[in-house]
């Protein structure tokens, strides 16, 4: 039996279909967040609210991640 890998501190919501943009950034585990979904540092996260990716209103990355504007 494999051990399930840890959860990220961050993830980015992706669009449906292929090359489309991100739709939201959450704090990683959000029950919020869709299947369709990867681990990203702190860096990337905050950069894509900085893009205008939005946040998520169950898990407000951006408050964890001191980046409210």
């Amino acid at each position: 039996m494999r051990a399930r890998p840890p959860t990220p501190d961050w993830v980015i919501e992706l669009g449906i279909g292929v090359g489309s943009p991100p739709i939201e950034v959450h704090v990683g585990g959000c029950y919020a967040a869709g299947k369709r979904r990867r681990a990203v540092s702190r860096e990337q996260a905050l950069a894509a609210l900085a893009d205008g990716i939005r946040a998520c209103i169950h898990c407000r990355p951006d408050t964890a991640l001191g980046a409210l504007g």
